[in-house]
This record gives structure tokens, C-alpha cells and sequence, in this order.
């Protein structure tokens, strides 16, 4: 289809209406009809520029913006129904709006890729930095024996056991990275079962007491009167309740406290756990389920761990379809929340 510029097609339509125009006076005058024709004429006349202005726009206009529809809406060629939509609701009218919509799509597309973007440069370089350090342990402690100290029974076992301690650290990194893998895509599949969560608690804190008495601090659970019986997969709670009552021992204050509270809800239970502790600032708040994310790095790796472990709690509560939350005040402690369902 030939398309004109808009002031030649102003030209034509101006040309055409001049000539109906003239067409029109020559018939009245040359049939001088009656005074009352002039309005049977008018509608004729009416008419016929309303069907010329119609196939106009249709033409000129309409068929020009179908292509944005389909470009906007992502519609395929052979697809006509939605286009035909848009054109009984004023597709003139609504291109405006669908215009401004597609274009705040876009931007915030290209936000969420750019977040992306610089999420994945911080990922590959905090596993990169995470695995270095061990790495590089373990090729000092092998140099060393091979340049004479295996020799030296006061360094060879040392060495060794350092090496151990090393390697152990890049396998717990693998794993844990490899569970949040398999946790994201699906791979791993929840073993959902009806338990007593009093139970699981007198668990993990037998486990974590040894860590606690070293630090002096103490381990306080406000016991139900009855059992808490909830469906969920038991090892990944207990996983979830370590990691969040050993993350309240390491950083909190000597002669400290890690507090553990029940709360019922209609469907669910609401598990606290809470420290008087080091706190956490509110601008990091957001970004401690992030992988391999540390408030403060020098001291986190002192602590031990992986940096993974909130993020591996945090895809664990979304794999059971719960919430999990966290508020802090520096200097005043941190408290974990989250839900999980009661059994029936």
C-alpha cells in the first residue's frame, strides 16, 4: 500500500470534498429542486463524506496502528481476534494508553535484567572469592610438605589436617550451593510429613548446646502445654531451626540469649526465633537471603560457614509455599519469623 505524507493526503481529501461540493450545487441548480430537497440532498451529501472519511481513517490510520498492536500486545500474524478487540473498543483512542503501558513494561523489563545482571557479576564473584581462599590454603599447605615438611612430624600432620579442613569448607560450599539449586528448579522434592515441632526444637538445641556453653549463651524455649504437630518435611525444618539458632549464638553478645516462641494461627503455626545480639543495619536487611551475602565479611568468615545458609532457609520456607521474615536493631538483637502449616 502507497502511503502519503500527511500533508498531500490533507491535499486529496480537501480536493475530493471540493469536488463532491461542486457536484452538488450544479445538480440543485441545474434541477432547481424544492427548498425541502436541500434536505435530502444534505443527508445524501452527509453520507457520502462520512463513508469516504470512514475508509480514510481506516486506511490511513487503523491500519497503521495494527502493526503497533501486534509488535505491543506480542500478538502472532495469523492471530486477528485481539486486534479486532481493540478495534471495537476505539483502537484510535486506546493506542495512547497501550503505547504508555508497553513502554513502562519495557523499562522495567530492562531494570529487572540489569538487577540481574549485576546479581549474577556478584554471584560468580563471591563464588569465585568464597572457593579462592580454600584453594589457596590447601596449595600452601601441600606446597610446604612437598618443598621438605612431610618429613617434619611436627608439620606433616598439622598440614594435613588443615588440607582436611580446607577441603571440607569447598565441599560444603558445592553442597550447599547444589541445594539451592536443586531447590529453585524443582529437583529436589519435599518429603512432607505430620511431626511434632517441640520435638525438633529439643533437637536442635541438644545439638547446638556444646557451641552455646563456649559462648556462654543460653538457649531459652517457651514450651507449649501440648504437642505442635505441623505437615512439613522434617530434615528441612531441622535444617532451618540449626541454622537460625546457630547464626543467633555467633553473633550475639557473651551471656547472651537465643529465644524460640510458638504462635497459633488459623492454619498455621508462627515460629520466632530471636537473639539479643550484635543486630543486623536496617540498610542490609534486604539483601540477607541474597547467596553468599555478609553483613560484615571479615567477621562472618571468622564465624565459619558458607554464606549460604539464609539463603538455603529462606528457599526451603518457599518450597513448603511459606514466609519467612527478619527485623534487627544494631546492637539490640535479631528476630526470625516464619509460618508453617498445622496439621489437620
Amino acid at each position: 500500500m502507497k502511503t502519503y505524507s500527511p500533508r498531500r493526503l490533507s491535499f486529496y481529501i480537501g480536493a475530493v470534498l471540493a469536488i463532491i461540493s461542486i457536484v452538488f450545487l450544479v445538480i440543485i441548480q441545474a434541477l432547481s429542486v424544492p427548498v425541502y430537497s436541500y434536505f435530502i440532498l444534505a443527508i445524501i451529501y452527509f453520507g457520502i463524506i462520512y463513508f469516504l472519511m470512514i475508509n480514510i481513517l481506516k486506511i490511513y490510520i487503523d491500519d497503521k496502528i495494527e502493526p503497533l498492536y501486534k509488535i505491543i500486545r506480542d500478538i502472532p500474524a495469523k492471530e486477528k481476534k485481539k486486534i479486532q478487540t481493540a478495534k471495537k473498543d476505539n483502537i484510535i483512542a486506546n493506542v495512547h494508553v497501550e503505547v504508555e503501558k508497553w513502554a513502562k513494561d519495557q523499562i522495567d523489563e530492562i531494570a529487572r535484567l540489569k538487577h540481574l545482571e549485576r546479581y549474577r557479576k556478584e554471584f560468580v564473584g563471591n563464588v569465585s572469592h568464597e572457593l579462592k581462599t580454600p584453594i589457596f590454603n590447601i596449595q600452601g599447605y601441600i606446597l610446604t610438605l612437598l618443598e621438605g615438611g612431610i618429613d617434619d612430624s611436627n608439620i606433616n600432620k598439622l598440614y594435613l589436617k588443615r588440607t582436611e579442613k580446607s577441603i571440607d569448607r569447598m565441599i560444603s560450599i558445592v553442597e550447599d550451593l547444589e541445594s539451592i539449586n536443586k531447590l529453585e528448579s524443582g529437583e529436589m522434592k519435599l518429603k512432607i510429613e505430620t511431626f511434632d515441632l517441640v520435638k525438633l526444637v529439643d533437637e536442635v538445641f541438644e545439638m547446638e548446646m556444646l557451641m552455646a556453653n563456649e559462648r556462654k549463651i543460653s538457649l531459652q524455649f517457651k514450651r507449649p502445654d501440648k504437642a505442635v504437630k505441623i505437615r512439613a518435611d522434617k530434615k528441612r525444618i531441622l535444617e532451618i531451626l540449626t541454622n537460625l539458632v546457630a547464626n543467633g549464638i555467633k553473633y550475639n553478645k557473651r551471656k547472651g540469649h537465643v529465644n524460640i516462641s510458638f504462635y497459633d494461627l488459623p492454619d498455621n503455626v508462627m515460629v520466632e526465633v530471636a537473639d539479643n545480639g550484635i543486630g543486623i543495619e536496617k540498610e542490609h536487611l534486604s539483601r540477607i537471603f541474597e547467596r553468599f551475602y555478609r553483613v560484615d565479611k571479615s567477621r562472618s568468615r571468622e564465624q565459619g560457614g558458607t554464606g549460604l545458609g539464609l539463603s538455603i532457609v529462606k528457599h526451603i520456607i518457599e518450597a513448603h509455599e511459606q514466609t519467612i521474615n527478619v527485623k534487627s536493631v544494631v546492637d539490640e538483637g535479631t528476630t526470625f519469623t516464619f509460618t508453617l502449616e498445622k496439621a489437620k
